[in-house]
């Protein structure tokens, strides 16, 4: 049986919200320092019920509550929830960054950590004295990192700049040297938040597999922070769900993904129903709607970079009706993005006749952006406007980012904003044969 290397129990950190800060930072300057003297004369001339209400007004937060779950040796273990969960708090701790404020943590062997950029390297320090300085952090000797040293530069591609100080560096760079470092140093754990992020496509690839070949071929065990669902799925075999604040789940890396993605346990991108519960009327039930590939496969995840196709089945009962099919598409935040009704025009303001009726829309490739969206269906008689049906948040669709070479985002990794994603046609001519701007 594998070894626990992370123990984790009751573990919960919390912070104080509305409250100064009464500590002076390095660089003081006058207006800081005026400040400061009014703030503390004035605290003075307040009374003690006067502080005390001030105080009861200070707001706890919890960023993680009563966390408690092992980590077995060679295990990779995703961590996921939305902004906020705790999922970074987490890590903080466990790379003793930020200390806990309740619980305990019992870990065995070298961490090595990613998390935020510019965290572990000294900014004064080229980034050859960087990559021997972690060395010696993580106990490593001159000549276990010398060993390891080539093969560091190599994966970063940072030789040119070897001997410059990393603040100059570009985040990229920055990162490169980062991820290189923590992951060929020989820890016994690694611990990589979404700052993989800021790299480019061809790295961020490059990282996973390394990331892969740490987990199998060298059996260490990793903790990845990420939103890229596709990513989680492809290198963890293991997962952590965090809502709130709380570990609301630590399962098989597909069951945990599935309870994310679905919102609720009845919520899928397909959903049937018997002709007794069927939502409609007596003109018009609703039969089945589904979210599908093109071969009519119906999967968790959809990829940005291909067609989606949304089909309704439906069975009209009464002739001399005319009945249109619709969709809205929502996303986490409940903003409706956009609509669509059926516009065939061989049924274009045409009664139906009674029978089973099939109509799918194709949703363009690189048009929706990654994230969770639920559909609601509608059928409706133009005119006279009546509806015959409305069932809301039937189904959800889970669009992930496959970093495709050809999509909107072109070299750009971070996370890209929006509610839409339409791969757009660019033209960049040059315009002056100039090398340089006077």
């Amino acid at each position: 049986m594998s070894e626990t290397v992370i123990r984790v129990s009751n573990l919960g950190k919390k912070y104080v919200i509305g409250h100064q800060q009464q500590g002076r930072s390095q660089h003081t300057t006058l207006r800081d320092t005026i400040t400061n003297s009014i703030k503390s004369f004035g605290s003075n001339l307040l009374t003690r019920k006067e502080k005390d209400t001030l105080s009861s007004n200070q707001e706890e937060f919890w960023a993680l509550k009563d966390v408690s779950f092992e980590v077995k040796q060679g295990e990779v273990v995703g961590i996921i929830g939305r902004n906020g969960a705790g999922k970074s708090t987490l890590l903080k701790i466990l790379s003793q960054i930020t200390e806990p404020t309740t619980g305990e943590i019992e870990i065995t062997g070298r961490v090595a950590s990613l998390l935020e950029v510019g965290t572990g390297f000294h900014p004064e320090l080229t980034g050859r004295e960087n990559i021997f300085l972690n060395g010696a952090i993580l106990g490593m000797s001159r000549v276990e990192i010398r060993k390891k040293f080539d093969e560091i530069v190599d994966f970063a591609e940072v030789e040119r700049f070897l001997d410059t100080p990393v603040k100059h560096y570009s985040s990229g760079m920055y990162v490169r040297l980062a991820f290189a470092v923590a992951a060929h140093l020989e820890p016994e754990i690694l611990i990589v938040d979404e700052v993989l992020a800021v790299g480019d496509i061809g790295f961020q690839k490059k990282c996973l597999g390394k990331m892969g070949d740490v987990a199998t071929k060298e059996g260490k065990t990793i903790l990845f922070v990420s939103h890229n669902m596709e990513a989680v799925a492809r290198l963890c075999n293991q997962a952590i769900l965090f809502k709130q604040g709380y570990l609301n789940t630590f399962d098989d890396v597909n069951r945990v993904l599935n309870q994310y993605l679905q919102r609720n346990i009845e919520l899928s991108p397909q959903k049937r129903w018997k002709n007794h519960d069927a939502p409609g009327n007596t003109i018009v039930k609703l039969i089945e709607i589904k979210a599908h590939g093109q071969d009519g496969t119906v999967v968790q995840n959809y990829i940005i970079s291909k067609p989606i196709y949304i089909t309704i089945v439906y069975e009209v009962m009464k002739p001399g009706y005319i009945l249109t099919a619709g969709l809205n598409f929502f996303n986490e935040q409940d903003i409706n993005l956009f609509d669509l009704h059926d516009t065939n025009q061989d049924w274009r303001r045409k009664t139906k006749s009674p029978g089973i009726y099939r109509s799918t829309v194709k949703i363009l490739d690189n048009f929706l952006t990654e994230g969770l969206i639920t559909v609601c269906v509608a059928i409706i008689t133009p005119d006279p406007f009546f509806i015959h049906l409305h069932e809301k948040d039937v189904i959800i669709i889970n669009i992930i980012d496959d970093l495709a070479e050809i999509s909107a985002r072109g070299d750009f990794i971070g996370h890209f904003p929006g509610v839409v994603r339409p791969l757009m046609k660019w033209e960049t001519y040059q315009i002056d044969n100039k090398t340089s701007l006077n």
